[in-house]
């Protein structure tokens, strides 16, 4: 019998671990890596990438283009497209907002599909990545829970019923720690039986901030890398590994430790892209310019002539500081479980109406749980 050699890829992302090196950020949002290199360089354009944003009433849309390798080295994200829906009011509990923001999800997600030259009868993969045991990690799974799967019923319907449905099959492959199986494994193997024609992965984020946390939306045709956001490295899930179109959905979840820690340190460095405008908003407020070497030391005059820690430094003190037991710590919202569970209804109701243009947009979301 002869033995089969099946090689394992693991992937490890050069743009992000560039620009993790260089400016000691560790995001997955596309939109968020260009306003860092912004407040931190000046320029508000780079070369290579092309931003354009748009507001309504709701959220801001930022659609992120990033055209070539320079592009990609200078923002730590692939080539490709990518567009992010902030929309802080998601996190209001707000059933109508929520209603509202899925739309304008559905319409990016058709215009997604409209670029992978998609037609309506071809067959879709969602896939639903995470672990549905860990709570900021089960946004993938809840979706499809709540997945309008079609592909079942399409093929046993006549002709005249099919208008309008999409052929829908949903997986939620679990993790490895779960399975013993590569999560892109379990995907290619799935698409070649199915015959699907592009693949929808819908996933948690990392993001920079805590604002963005369950209230941003991130859509990108570059793929996904299970694990990322936590620092595991797992096989990539793209069009190179799966032969076929791979749109990554992703909502952050988490924000790791070391960025919280360095957010503060630029804070107390007088490097705080939200002070000017709360300083215009409260002008009574008191604004101190800290310096944390005049803090620690107690001797301002000793450390005056002293240059400033590169991010490299920063985050070689941080990572000592955190070590031994807080150096991959992630945080996520007290009220994780709730935001978690809205924004899988704007998701799930988003895919449904880019899917199923048959049905009612008003209709969507009463076959929701």
């Amino acid at each position: 019998m002869r033995k089969l050699s099946v090689q394992r890829e693991e992937f490890v992302d050069p743009y992000q671990d560039e620009f993790r090196k260089k400016y000691g950020v560790w995001t997955d949002l596309a939109s968020e890596a260009h306003q860092v290199i912004v407040d931190r360089e000046g320029p508000p354009e780079l070369p290579g990438v092309i931003v354009k944003n748009e507001e309504t009433e709701y959220a801001l849309i930022s659609r992120v283009t990033v055209e070539n390798e320079i592009g990609a080295k200078m923002i730590g994200k692939a080539p490709g497209h990518y567009c992010t829906i902030e929309a802080p009011v998601l996190r209001q509990h707000n059933r109508e907002i929520q209603q509202e923001i899925g739309a304008l999800l559905a319409k990016e997600i058709k215009w997604f599909l409209a670029e992978a030259n998609l037609a309506d009868e071809d067959t879709v993969l969602v896939v639903g990545l995470g672990n549905w045991n860990a709570t900021p990690d089960a946004l993938g799974p809840k979706v499809i829970d709540n997945l309008m799967v079609t592909r079942h019923l399409i093929e046993l319907s006549p002709p005249e019923l099919r208008h309008g449905l999409r052929p829908v099959a949903a997986l939620a492959p679990g993790v490895l720690g779960l399975t013993g199986i590569e999560t892109g494994e379990i995907i290619r193997g799935t698409v070649q039986e199915v015959g699907a024609k592009a693949v929808i992965c819908v996933d948690a984020l990392a993001s920079r901030s805590v604002e963005r946390l369950c209230s941003t939306i991130q859509i990108s045709d570059t793929g996904i890398n299970p694990g990322s956001g936590v620092g595991n490295k797992r096989m990539a899930i793209n069009q190179e590994t799966l032969g076929i179109p791979v749109i990554a959905i992703g909502v952050p979840t988490v924000v790791h430790a070391a960025t919280i820690v360095s957010d503060a340190l630029g804070y107390l460095e007088g490097r705080d892209p939200g002070q000017a405008q709360r300083a215009k908003d409260i002008p009574q407020r008191t604004q101190f310019n800290l310096d944390p070497q005049t803090i620690i030391s107690g001797q301002p005059e000793k450390f005056s002539a002293q240059p400033p820690m590169t991010e490299q430094q920063k985050m070689q003190m941080i990572a000592k500081v955190l070590q031994p037991y807080m150096g991959s710590m992630i945080v996520t919202p007290k009220e994780i479980d709730e935001l978690i569970d809205d924004v899988t209804q704007v998701i799930a109701g988003g895919l449904n109406a880019a899917f199923h243009e048959g049905v009612d947009y008003s209709e969507i979301f009463q076959y929701l749980s």
